[in-house]
């Protein structure tokens, strides 16, 4: 066997192989042995005729397209091996020339691309401080007082802001009842803007038990397309009135949130402090090391494949579909709320995609500049991890992980390079 690789534009190679002499008529013997148990010949039992008429039986080139196959599921990995290639997706096969004396073929290879790191530590990057006010803890007071509220029928009055009105309403489009645009003693808040932009506003001021026609047109990207900005006329009841009664600010209030270890309002207000604080804190971390792995991906040369790309879209979609499937949803239905497609939905991901195969490209190639390892006592952690947040035995991990074992480490190596960015 006779190979050679060549590296072509971007991160596509070509690799030739030719297959002559003893290996290539042994893979041919192989081929017909295994055609010959298929070939039915008057007289004989299958496969016990003589070798002569069986082969008069076989094409030529269908033994020869056998033959290939038996060689190459034998000899590409040696190929590979031989010649430094890792490809990254299937390769394209085409076959130069074939005959009983000599095979050639020729793979075209998409491999990793080369990555040229520029600077990645020391970055002129900071990290936002964290500061929590007393405004923003009296704001998370409020919306808590808001969802210990109790609601209270209004004896008199119009509907106001921040009322709940019960009402019946029932959409037609051009006189005529569309559907979905109906609904009876629908609870709606004033002002939640749960509803098209203008209906809550023409409910102000309605009497119980008042009907009236509201007027509104629908968004021009509303899901219905034969809705989307379109005008329309709700018929609409109010049944009831509902004013929103909000609690006093106080212990009891704190007591009422059955919040572990907060009894008063004073327990309260520190444990929204934290809350915000946790918060902030989290988002400042998130913001920071995007701004920093931004940078380094920045000045850091890399051609990423359209290959990857396309790879690590279909790892996003398999995480939409995840997120989906624990909301009750699933991607079919998903698709026909939003009224998109799967190519919508992968045009929107794609840039993200192209940002996360170029951040670990480059987190590889600092693991190898850093000479970054990962040690048998991490390994460990980690596996132990693992079986932690799964509730199951470390064997048990170990076994069912078996083959991700390369990719944890990946995990790991990834991990130490973030902080070799951070400087941590």
């Amino acid at each position: 066997m006779k190979s050679n690789w060549t590296k072509l534009e971007g991160s596509v190679g070509e690799l030739t192989a030719e297959f002559t002499g003893a290996e290539w008529k042994k893979a041919q013997e192989e081929a017909f042995n295994k055609l010959a148990k298929n070939v039915k010949l008057d007289g004989f039992r299958p496969g016990k005729a003589p070798a002569a008429l069986i082969k008069k039986r076989i094409p030529t080139a269908t033994m020869l397209q056998e033959a290939l196959e038996i060689i190459l599921s034998k000899e590409y990995a040696a190929l590979l091996q031989e010649n430094n290639v890792e490809p990254i997706a299937q390769p394209e096969l085409s076959v130069d020339s074939i005959d009983e004396e000599k095979c050639a073929v020729k793979f075209k290879v998409t491999v990793k691309p080369e990555v040229t790191l520029g600077q990645y530590k020391d970055l002129d990057i900071k990290k936002a401080a964290v500061r929590v006010t007393q405004k923003e803890i009296q704001a998370e007071l409020e919306t808590l007082r808001n969802e210990f509220a109790v609601l209270e029928t209004k004896e008199e009055g119009t509907v106001e802001n921040g009322d709940t009105a019960v009402i019946d309403f029932e959409g037609f489009l051009d006189g005529v009842a569309f559907e979905g645009g109906k609904g009876e003693s629908h609870p709606l808040e004033i002002g939640s803007g749960s509803f098209i932009p203008g209906f809550e506003e023409q409910v102000i001021g309605m009497n119980t038990n008042e009907t009236k026609d509201i007027t509104v047109t629908f968004p021009e990207e509303y899901q219905a397309p034969e809705l989307a900005g379109k005008e329309v006329v709700f018929k609409v009841t109010v049944h009831e009135i509902k004013r929103k009664i909000l609690p006093e600010l106080d212990d009891e209030l704190a007591k009422d949130t059955n919040i572990e270890k907060v009894e008063t309002l004073k327990d309260l207000e520190a444990h929204v402090k934290a809350q915000l604080k946790s918060q902030k804190t989290t988002k400042a971390e998130n913001e920071y090391s995007e701004a920093l792995f931004k940078q380094v991906v920045e000045n850091a040369t890399v051609d990423v494949p359209e290959v990857m790309v396309e790879q690590e879209m279909q790892q996003m979609l398999q995480e939409i579909m995840g997120n989906l499937q624990q909301q009750g949803l699933d991607f079919e239905t998903f698709k026909a709320i939003t009224g998109k497609t799967t190519e919508d939905i992968k045009e929107e991901i794609k840039e993200q995609a192209e940002s996360r195969v170029k951040l670990n490209l480059v987190l590889a190639e600092i693991v190898k500049a850093e000479k970054l390892e990962v040690t048998e006592e991490e390994m460990n952690q980690e596996l132990e991890n693992i079986a932690n947040y799964y509730g199951k035995d470390v064997e048990e991990v170990k076994t069912v992980f078996a083959g991700q074992m390369g990719a944890i480490a990946s995990d790991i190596l990834n991990r130490k390079a973030i902080k070799v960015i951070k400087g941590e």
